[in-house]
């Protein structure tokens, strides 16, 4: 549940544009990201999202046009920015021959804490994001997924009131796949705006509050394609496949066969028509034992928007 505060934007931009020469990586961009939620940040290969994170979190001044996070302008009040904001890059660079405890503590001072709480600091984050056995161990020891969770310790490490993830769930195992999610919940929960970017889709999908789709540098309304009546892929399966098969056929509604033989897909409008075709089956006494979406919500708007494939 979203909490009273979502309403107020954590995240702000109008009309925001960066060009690299002829390259226009960010070309009109327009969102808000609320506080207290979790916004996922969508778009192909290409689309813009590390050029509008690098912006927002500082590193990166827009050509034209406004963004807002905290209630700072990143142009003309960067240093409060960085304050606020907690960024974590696709790619975390540190010093290998540090320890995580020690990694932590020196970018807990550089953010103004004193030794004693930097270090207080560092083993409290390393045991939220269970790298409390690595605490003594060089950097070098880890593995991709363990480094990205030392990550994402370091981007919380000064208690940021806005969160920048670029992929955090790269080489990330199943459960720590499943413990990240979690994560940024509590996160959201606590209050902060936590606007995260990831190619899988099925991880944001059990995690977002609010979406913002990029294609081509731009922002792109989705509202369209996430309508009731938009079409969607649905997974039928019964203990009696035959008859399944047999109430479709005779209710009209086309089918294609799953390579399993059990299951069969069909196209509907939206939850209210499962809904109904459910119905019909159980007064037909077809034993449905699973209706589900093929894809989640975020897949089946990203594709029904025909953007650029890159």
């Amino acid at each position: 549940m979203i909490p009273d505060s979502a309403c107020l934007p954590g995240i702000k931009a109008q009309g925001v544009k960066r060009y690299f020469g002829a390259v226009r990586a960010v070309d009109g961009i327009d969102f808000t990201a609320p506080t207290g939620a979790v916004t996922a940040l969508i778009g192909p290969n290409g689309s813009g999202k590390t050029t509008l994170l690098l912006i927002l979190a500082g590193l990166l001044q827009p050509d034209s046009g406004t963004a807002e996070v905290a209630g700072f302008d990143v142009a003309r009040q960067n240093r409060q920015v960085r304050q606020k904001v907690g960024w974590m890059p696709d790619v975390f660079g540190t010093w290998d021959a540090l320890t995580c405890a020690e990694i932590l503590a020196t970018f807990g001072q550089a953010y103004g804490l004193p030794n004693p709480a930097a270090k207080d600091r560092a083993f409290e984050l390393l045991e939220y994001l269970y790298l409390t056995e690595f605490a003594k161990a060089p950097a070098r020891v880890l593995s991709r997924g363990q480094k990205q969770r030392l990550g994402l310790a370091r981007a919380l490490v000064h208690d940021p009131e806005v969160l920048l993830l670029d992929e955090p769930a790269s080489g990330l195992d199943p459960r720590s796949r499943i413990e990240l999610r979690q994560i940024l919940r509590d996160l959201a929960q606590r209050g902060k705006t936590v606007f995260v970017s990831s190619h899988v889709l099925s991880e944001l999908e059990e995690v977002y509050d609010h979406a913002v789709f990029l294609s081509q540098g731009r922002t792109v309304d989705a509202t369209a394609a996430d309508q009731p009546t938009q079409q969607r892929g649905w997974r039928l399966d019964a203990a009696d496949p035959v008859s399944l098969r047999v109430f479709l056929d005779n209710a009209d509604i086309p089918y294609t066969q799953t390579p399993s033989g059990t299951e069969v897909s069909v196209q509907l409008a939206g939850y209210d028509s499962a809904i109904a075709l459910i119905r019909a089956a159980v007064n037909a006494n077809v034993p449905l034992h699973t209706v589900a979406p093929i894809a989640g919500k975020l897949e089946e708007t990203y594709l029904a928007l025909n953007e650029e494939r890159i």
